[in-house]
This record gives structure tokens, C-alpha cells and sequence, in this order.
């Protein structure tokens, strides 16, 4: 990524600036930031630092979702910058999504001054035990002259495995201390563990069941290479082949393996996996239903089907990948790569076949694509594999409004690639700020607005959680109506060009459109 130079501004350098040199020096080169008084002194430091780009976001769940989209593409963490306890908060929901996609993040958090903390003023808060569910570690800092160690250490820990998320919170009298003028050198990471002779052999022997084994894989094993080897191990042994329900990132289109995901929806989840005696995890976990229900059961395996466990996601999966193909006698070059026949482009009425055709017809090569389309693009799958290659990021955490956020970091990360972000309507409102750091960063990003004006997924759940017939008010709580939001006037409030599709030709000319101009672009299609 392109260093952007800053000016220098006057005044004596502090423990930010030390904090500051040390994430640089450690590779840190983005800081997404939302940050208030307790961290200006930081903000200071990047002023006087030319090795760290700055991105502002309007809301911390931007800065936190971004952060997430930038590690998924670049495999390197940024740093949040983010306000006390209530700041944190704020961009707790999209930590909780990088957390489970595996995502290396480095957040600092500024605190009150040590000694202002007694007086319990407004902004007082426990940061430590709101960081701890969506962290994998914590410290708070205790003196200007340990600092420095400390963001050293706040970044290995975020290199660790696949990625963590780290959590240094930064109290505002340390950071305005004079300078110790110490930078602290990284430790370098755990090397990530390859499954054990014992355990690949166990799998394979497993999978040498055939049609009634699955090998389930995730993570980092969903690039181009792995799913290459994981089809190969499936064409020696005769076991079937999938992915999780949603995965970080996927390389996928022409030329690459699809792998079918495992169902969202928990009955054809069930149907599908109904005859597995046994799954081979190597990158996921035991495949669940999203939510229990009461007619059903939520783990979506039979009773009685075995795990076996071979790696979890933080390991190295292409290598224990590669293992089990030996074992298994497999060879990644017997296995047939798609061609890949591009639909022409679609006309008439929308449809989500139809949405699905546009987007693989027109979308570029190498696209990120970030989705959050819910409920419209729940069937894409099949249609979208026959698209140029392409990277598909998806939400592992379920907590919506992570597209957007994820959409820039991605762009920030990748400046030379288009990013597709398809977005429903109801999800895109909780962090519709996005859209202002999309324009100011001008981010090569087309935005789809999925505009059914529901929470349509929560509508389709009422008859399975066991509610026949919901009331006005059970689904007024469901719905975007009285008054419909208007995406195209909120995008241009914000910087964003954006046009307006109510068919699948009009939708063709705005991706035409979003794909062609420099800059965001966001289309509202109405359903």
C-alpha cells in the first residue's frame, strides 16, 4: 500500500510518538480512526509520523469493520484508534465479526489519565471488560516507559495463528508523557502447527469411507490452492467435499474449484448432511445451525455422526492440506478445473437469479466481492462460481452492518481491485456512515443497496420459530416502511454518486457504471 507523507507539526514528542514508531516499525502502516480528547496527544503522533496512513471514520463499527476487511486481503493488521470505554463499544459488534473470521486487528483505546479515573466521570468505563469477549488480548498500560513493549507485544499477539484481535488501552497521561525515545522490536509469531502424523493418518482413514464421510473445510484453506487440494483428496477417497455455512474469504470464479457451502437454513442443512457418518474439520468447526428453534434440531449432522478433529483455523491449513493429500494418495493436477461460461446479460423484471446473472456477467477480474446480501442472495452461489476470478468475503459473525466497513478496508488494501459490496437494505443502515469514508478515501467501491424494505430474514423466521400469525406490531418491528429510506439521496448526501435500478436492465447500466468511474458508487435496487 502507498504511504501517504504528513506534514509535521510542532511541539515536544510524547509516549505516542514512541507508541506510534513502534506499531510503524512493526508494519502497522493504517490507522482507522474515531478517536476524542483522551486520544489526541495519539493523533498528534501520527501528525508527526510519515509511515502511517490515516482513515477517519464517523462511527467505530466503520473503523472496526474496516480494520477486519483489511487483514482479510492484506493478511497484515491495522490499528483502530478508538475513544474509552463507550468508543470501544461502539466498534465492539464488527471485533466480534473479525474475531470469528480470524481476522488480526490492533486496537488502541485511550483511557482518562491514571489519576482522573477516581473521580468517575461520564466517560468512565471498565474498557478491559468490554474488550475481553471481542479480544484475544488485553493490557492496559501502566507507564510511558513500558509502552513501547507493549505495542510491540499488542502487535505479535495480533500476528499470532491466523490472526487476533489485540486490545491496548493507552491512559491519556502516559501518552502526553515526554518520550522515552524507545522503539521495542517484535517477537515474531508462533509458527502455525501442521496437524501430526497421527492425526492425518486418522483422517484419512476416515475419509477412505467414501460418500458417506465429508471433509469440511474453512479458513484459510478456502483459497484457490487449498480447495484444489481438498477436491483432489475428494476424488481419491469418494468423501464429499464442503465448506462451512460462511467463510472470511473464497477464491472463486473460472478456473477454480466451487465448493458447496453447507445450507443456511437449517432443514436443507439437515437434508444435505443426513447421511455423513463422519466429518473430517480441517479449518471449521461442527456445522450448527445459526439459532436453535423449537421443532428442530440445531446441529445439522444425524445423531450418532462422528468428528474428527485435524486442524483448527488458526493452523496451517494448506500444509496439513497437502499432508492428507499424501496420505490419502491424492494428486491436485488429476482434478478438472471449471471453464466457466459467462451468462449473457440478463433484461426484464428483477429477480434474485436474475441479480445473481448481472453480477456474473459483468463483474470484473479480480473483484472483491463482500457480501451481506442476507436474504436476496442466498442462492447466488451456483451462479455467481461461473464469474471472472474473484475474492468473496462473507459475514462470519452474524452481526450485521459489516459489509460497508469491510468493503474499505478491503479497498484500502487492495487500491488496484475493484470491491463489490452487496448490501441489504436493513443492514446497510447500521453503518451507513461508511459511505462519507468511502467518498473522502475516493474507494473503488460499487455498492449494491438490496432494498426490500424489510428485515426480510427476521420475517421468514417467524413461522419457523413456531409464530403462524404475527400482528401489525410483530411486523412493523420487521419492516423498513413509513418512510422508505432513500439510498440514492442518503449516498449523495454523503459524497457518493448513486443511480437507482427497478429492472435488471437498468441494474446492468449502473454496474456498467459503478465499475467504469473512479471513486464509490452506489446503486439502489429497488425489490
Amino acid at each position: 500500500m502507498t504511504k501517504v507523507a504528513m506534514d509535521v507539526s510542532p511541539g515536544p514528542r510524547t509516549g505516542a510518538d514512541d507508541l506510534v514508531a513502534t506499531l510503524v516499525e512493526g508494519g502497522i502502516d493504517l490507522c482507522l480512526a474515531n478517536p476524542g480528547t483522551s486520544e489526541m496527544h495519539f493523533v498528534a503522533a501520527l501528525d508527526r509520523s510519515d509511515g502511517m496512513r490515516c482513515v477517519l471514520a464517523l462511527f467505530e463499527g466503520v473503523a472496526t469493520g474496516a480494520a477486519d476487511g483489511y487483514y482479510r486481503m492484506s493478511r497484515r493488521p491495522a490499528a483502530t484508534l478508538l475513544h474509552l470505554g463507550p468508543g470501544f463499544a461502539n466498534g465492539a459488534a464488527n471485533l466480534h465479526n473479525g474475531k470469528k473470521a480470524g481476522s488480526g486487528v490492533v486496537n488502541v483505546v485511550g483511557e482518562h489519565a491514571t489519576f482522573h479515573i477516581a473521580y468517575n466521570a461520564p466517560l468512565t468505563a471498565d474498557i478491559e471488560g468490554l474488550a475481553r469477549p471481542v479480544s484475544h488480548w488485553v493490557r492496559t498500560n501502566q507507564d510511558v516507559a513500558s509502552l513501547a513493549q507493549d505495542g510491540a507485544d499488542a502487535v505479535t499477539e495480533a500476528r499470532q495463528g491466523a490472526g487476533r484481535i489485540s486490545t491496548l488501552i493507552v491512559p491519556a497521561d502516559v501518552a502526553w508523557s515526554a518520550s522515552t525515545g524507545r522503539t521495542a522490536a517484535l517477537r515474531a509469531p508462533d509458527p502455525l502447527r501442521v496437524a501430526s502424523s497421527e492425526s492425518i493418518g486418522a483422517a484419512a482413514a476416515a475419509l477412505r469411507a467414501g460418500s458417506r464421510s465429508l471433509l469440511l473445510i474453512g479458513g484459510t484453506a478456502m483459497t484457490a490452492k487449498g480447495k484444489q487440494i481438498a477436491a483432489a483428496i475428494a476424488l481419491a477417497t469418494g468423501c464429499q467435499l464442503r465448506s462451512p455455512i460462511s467463510s472470511p474469504r473464497t477464491e472463486r470464479g473460472a478456473g477454480r474449484i466451487e465448493v458447496a457451502r453447507v445450507p443456511y437454513a437449517g432443514d436443507q442443512a439437515i437434508q444435505a448432511l443426513k447421511n455423513i457418518d463422519q466429518v473430517v474439520l480441517c479449518g471449521a468447526r461442527q456445522p450448527v445451525s445459526n439459532f436453535a428453534f423449537p421443532d428442530r434440531s440445531n446441529v445439522l449432522t444425524r445423531a450418532g455422526c462422528r468428528f474428527v478433529p485435524l486442524a483448527g483455523p488458526e493452523d496451517d491449513l494448506i500444509a496439513t492440506l497437502e499432508a492428507l493429500a499424501d496420505a490419502a494418495g491424492a494428486q491436485t493436477s488429476s482434478v478438472p478445473l471449471p471453464a466457466g461460461e459467462r451468462p449473457e446479460r440478463p433484461t426484464g423484471p428483477l429477480s434474485p437469479e436474475g441479480i445473481a446473472r448481472a453480477i456474473t456477467a459483468l463483474l470484473p477480474e479480480d473483484t472483491i466481492v463482500v457480501d451481506e446480501a442476507v436474504t436476496t442472495g442466498r442462492g447466488w452461489a451456483g451462479i455467481t462460481a461461473a464469474a471472472a476470478p474473484h475474492d468473496w468475503l462473507q459475514n462470519t459473525g452474524g452481526s450485521i452492518g459489516y459489509g460497508m466497513p469491510v468493503a474499505i478496508g478491503a479497498a484500502l488494501a487492495c487500491p488496484d481491485r475493484q470491491v463489490l459490496c452487496l448490501e441489504g437494505d436493513g443492514s446497510a443502515m447500521y453503518t451507513s456512515q461508511s459511505l462519507w469514508t468511502m467518498a473522502r478515501e475516493r474507494l473503488d467501491i460499487t455498492v449494491v443497496i438490496l432494498a426490500n424494505r424489510a428485515y426480510q430474514i427476521l420475517k421468514a423466521q417467524l413461522p419457523r420459530v413456531g409464530i403462524a400469525n404475527p400482528g401489525r406490531r410483530s411486523i412493523d418491528m420487521l419492516t423498513l416502511d413509513r418512510p422508505h429510506i432513500d439510498w440514492a439521496a442518503m449516498a449523495k448526501a454523503h459524497g457518493v454518486e448513486a443511480g437507482v435500478a427497478t429492472d435488471l436492465d437498468e441494474l446492468v447500466r449502473h454496474l456498467k457504471r459503478g465499475f467504469s468511474v473512479r471513486g464509490p458508487y452506489l446503486i439502489e435496487l429497488v425489490l
